[in-house]
C-alpha cells in the first residue's frame, strides 16, 4: 500500500465533502464546505491532513489549537475520517501521527479530541493508538435561524 499523507488543497473539498456525507453521516453542502476548507487553509491555527491511496483522497482529519485558561496549550482534532472500504489498515492512525508531530512541532503538550458516546468503535481505536479519557460530556447548541444570522465581519 502506497500511503501518502498530507496537508489539504482546496481541490480535496469534494473528498472531504464525500467522507463527511458517507463516513460521518453530516448533510452539508459541498460548497459550503469548500468555503470553511478554503478559511482553515488560510489559518495559523488549524491544519487538515488528507490521506492519499492511488491518487485518491481516503481519509482526513483536521485539528486546531485549543488554548484555554486551565490547561497548557494543545491541539484539538475537530474531526477525523477514513473511507469505511479503507478502515483498519493504519490511515486512522497515521494521520492521528500527522496531527501529533505537528503538535510537538508546534509546543503544544499533547493532543485533544471529543467522540461521540456511541462511537464505541471509533474509541477502542483511539485508545488503541494511545488516547485515554474517561471524562462524560454532553454537548450543548443553540442554533439561529439562518436569516437572523448577520454576515460575519473580517477578523
Amino acid at each position: 500500500m502506497n500511503l501518502q499523507i498530507r496537508e489539504c488543497k482546496i481541490t480535496d473539498a469534494k473528498a472531504i465533502h464525500d467522507l463527511n456525507t458517507r463516513e460521518l453521516g453530516y448533510d452539508y453542502a459541498e460548497e459550503k464546505t469548500k468555503e470553511k476548507i478554503a478559511k482553515i487553509l488560510d489559518s495559523s491555527t488549524d491544519k487538515i491532513y488528507v490521506a492519499i491511496l492511488d491518487g485518491n483522497v481516503i481519509g482526513y482529519v483536521h485539528a486546531n489549537d485549543y488554548d484555554v485558561i486551565y490547561a497548557p496549550h494543545m491541539k484539538n482534532i475537530m474531526g477525523i475520517a477514513v473511507s469505511s472500504s479503507f478502515q483498519k489498515l493504519g490511515i486512522g492512525k497515521a494521520l492521528l501521527t500527522a496531527v501529533e508531530h505537528w503538535a510537538q512541532n508546534t509546543g503544544a503538550c499533547g493532543v485533544r479530541l471529543v467522540s461521540g458516546a456511541s462511537r464505541v468503535g471509533a474509541h477502542a481505536f483511539y485508545h488503541h493508538c494511545g488516547y485515554s479519557g474517561d471524562k462524560q460530556q454532553i454537548n450543548f447548541k443553540k442554533m439561529f435561524p439562518l436569516d437572523e444570522v448577520p454576515k460575519p465581519e473580517s477578523r
